[in-house]
């Protein structure tokens, strides 16, 4: 990777909006198919100067990607492997639903269905991957100001009056993506009412590598196993409730915390700090426009309640990938429309309906309703008690169904 204080040379094949996650493992995917990229990131620095508490349940098919591109190795060490998955309805200081659902990695061949990735480790992977990488120019506290798309190349200008050129532009800019705004691709946007509250727990018995995922009538808790006797909480609330908790100080928060976490993994204390993240449905209502495509949160974002909006997004980024790198061995122009085509209707499908199960889900768990309880609890008991059934939910956890890019299988 060069790291450019001035416009990198012109033209690259791939522009590439977005220093996030997706963004950069883009660029490494595409530099493994052989096209050059400059990655734009608007962050004057490296990595965040603060530890955001944010963890990543990452799926076999996302770690395969990982690998691919180089990524995985720096970050392997700090992985911790998700073992079993146990989902079960709750209120908070009852014990869960004896009618629960539990995925044990033993059914499926590929061996642990994920791993936990703390975003700070996952970030300095793919900083250090990126560093080596002589197909990227990387130019950072670069923020793009004006974008134009001509016969054969679409531009940038950044807001120190500078262009860059490439053959395709990519937003990889978030939900606020101003790609997307420039381009004129709207978004359909749905608010839960709900926040999500982060954290990471440290606890006195070991968690065995099981991840949890506890519905309670205001919106899902997970507890999700991180290296050593620690966890990753997202627990989502109505909108005041969580604000109320992040006015609370540490022992109010974990006072407020305990009867919803439980007391199966002991006595719990906070690491680190809290985030809050406001809950919503948002879908860009094109992938595509003119030499322009959207990966990651800049084409959709979901409810956390199943954990895939990473995983989504990195499936964006080896879709695209394979898409741009094939189009580049026939001698395509990759920003040709039809080529963004194929890029669009391999993931659109695939992303609404994910969408609409997770807003589904969302819908069915988030309330108190005794019939509704009752059909879900026996619903999740039927299916842990049907083993090919079973199997069929931890492969679509595992993100090893569908039409999988070649870079995730």
């Amino acid at each position: 990777m060069t790291d450019a204080p001035s416009p990198a040379p012109s033209p690259t094949d791939a522009l590439i909006v977005g220093g996030g996650l997706a963004g950069p493992t883009l660029a490494l995917a595409l530099a493994r198919e052989g096209l050059t990229s400059v990655l734009i990131d608007a962050r004057p620095e490296a990595l965040p100067d603060r530890y955001d508490g944010r963890s990543y349940a990452l799926a076999v098919a996302s770690r395969r990607l990982l690998t691919r591109v180089g990524v995985w190795a720096h970050v392997a060490n700090q992985a911790q492997p998700i073992l079993a998955i146990k989902v079960a309805d709750g209120r908070p200081g009852e014990a869960p639903s004896p009618l629960h659902l539990a995925f044990d990695h033993a059914e499926i061949e590929e061996g642990p269905m994920g791993h936990m990735v703390e975003d700070r480790h996952l970030r300095a992977a793919l900083e250090e991957e990126l560093s080596r990488e002589p197909r990227v120019t990387l130019m950072r506290g670069q923020a793009v100001v004006a974008q134009e798309v001509g016969p054969g190349s679409a531009s940038v200008t950044l807001a120190d009056g500078s262009r860059v050129e490439g053959r395709v532009l990519i937003g990889a800019d978030g939900r606020q993506s101003g790609t997307a705004q420039r381009a004129g691709i709207g978004r359909t946007e749905k608010r839960y009412g709900q926040t999500a509250v982060t954290c990471t727990v440290t606890h006195e018995k070991a968690h065995r590598g099981t991840a949890f995922q506890l519905f309670l009538p205001s919106g899902p808790l997970a507890i999700l196993p991180l290296t050593g006797n620690r966890s990753s909480v997202v627990w989502s609330e109505r909108d005041e409730r969580a604000k109320a908790l992040m006015a609370m100080d540490d022992e109010g928060f974990l006072a407020a915390l305990r009867p919803v976490f439980g007391s199966f993994l002991g006595g719990i204390g906070l690491e680190g700090p809290r985030f809050a993240f406001p809950l919503s449905l948002s879908l860009a209502n094109s992938f595509t426009g003119a030499r322009l495509a959207l990966v990651g949160d800049a084409a959709h974002g979901m409810h956390p309640i199943a954990g895939q909006g990473l995983n989504a997004g990195l499936r964006d980024v080896a879709a695209l990938a394979e898409v741009l790198g094939d189009a580049h061995g026939r001698g395509e122009d990759p920003g040709n429309a039809d080529v963004l085509e194929r890029y669009a209707r391999w993931r659109r499908f695939d992303t609404a309906t994910l969408a609409m199960a997770t807003d589904g889900f969302n819908r069915l768990f988030s309330n108190d309703s005794r019939p509704l309880r009752f059909a879900r609890d026996v619903g999740l008991g039927l299916v842990n008690r049907i083993p090919p059934l079973r199997r069929a939910f931890i492969r679509e956890a595992a993100g090893l169904t569908g039409d999988l890019p070649r870079l995730m299988r």
